[in-house]
């Protein structure tokens, strides 16, 4: 007889439940390690059919490491199991896996598709490239802010022109200087390693002939290009383009209820960040920067 599993995972331990035929046969808790989970689940459930678990933080890690296992792991979207989750009188890690189980018994789930490593590292890279950015953006606008107290104005300019600018209002201000130089300096550090990053995302992106096509589409640039890539990895993934467009959350919601039916906003749903590249790249079909 098959087995069917759930996993609530958290950062420290993971509850495991066991159901067969209908009924829970076993339950416990585990160190969050695959190999350590997939000890007793090959012990306790030789049969196992399904193991599920939800979405988070740790979902692509989880996944690729209990299938290497062996483990038939299946991620399912958190908010469709978080409504019969909450049916549970109690809520507890143990009575969470009970429910994931006994979803993946009755097949009651929403599986979600776990980017692989590859696609993560360029997500990733996008992201502290970005963060990156942020972060320099953010000290510029506290040197000018710091400088305007005490009366000198930061001229309009970016980069080395901005530094020349900063370092020349401060040449009499002994004072002033000790203080605003090491932003400068760190916000001249942070930007170097932001180019760095971006020169890595030019050379990948260079790399995929799928990136090299996007790009050719005016107002498609490489981070909207590589984030697009990463994020559809196989086109396979999809049945048609309009599924890509639902799976981002470009498409409206419908509300339709007796005589009642309307269509409402575009539903959000997805990566909220390549959604804001897709806009951006729509409403400027000239921009050829590094985005």
């Amino acid at each position: 007889m098959e087995e069917y599993i759930g996993l609530d995972v958290s950062m420290k331990e993971t509850a495991v439940s066991i159901r067969r035929g209908g009924q829970r046969v076993w339950r416990g808790k585990c160190i969050t390690d695959p190999a350590t989970i997939a000890a007793p689940i090959r012990k306790r459930a030789s049969a196992a059919r399904r193991v599920v678990f939800e979405t988070g933080p740790l979902s692509v890690w989880f996944y690729h490491a209990l299938r290497a296992k062996g483990v038939p792991a299946i991620c399912i979207d958190a908010r469709h199991a978080k409504a019969a989750l909450d049916m549970a009188r109690n809520k507890t890690d143990a009575n969470d896996a009970d429910g994931l189980a006994h979803l993946a018994e009755v097949g009651f789930f929403r599986e979600v598709r776990v980017k692989g490593f590859d696609s993560m590292l360029t997500r990733t890279l996008v992201g502290a490239r970005h963060q990156l950015i942020r972060m320099a953006t953010q000290l510029s606008n506290q040197i000018r802010g710091v400088m305007k107290t005490f009366g000198l104005l930061v001229p309009a300019g970016k980069g080395s022109k901005f530094e020349r600018n900063v370092r020349n209002l401060l040449a009499d201000r002994a004072e002033l200087a000790a203080i605003v130089l090491p932003l400068l300096e760190a916000w001249h550090g942070i930007r170097m390693r932001a180019a760095e990053l971006g020169t890595r995302l030019v050379s990948a992106a260079r790399q995929s002939q799928g990136c090299r096509l996007l790009m050719s589409i005016p107002g498609i640039g490489v981070v909207t290009a590589t984030s697009f890539a990463a994020a559809i990895e196989d086109p396979d993934n999809f049945k048609n383009s309009r599924s890509v467009g639902a799976w981002v959350g470009l498409t409206t919601r419908r509300y339709q209820s007796g005589e009642v039916d309307y269509d409402g906003h575009i539903s959000r749903r997805g990566d909220r960040n390549l959604r804001w590249l897709l806009y951006e790249s729509c409403g400027d079909h000239t921009d050829t920067r590094l985005n």
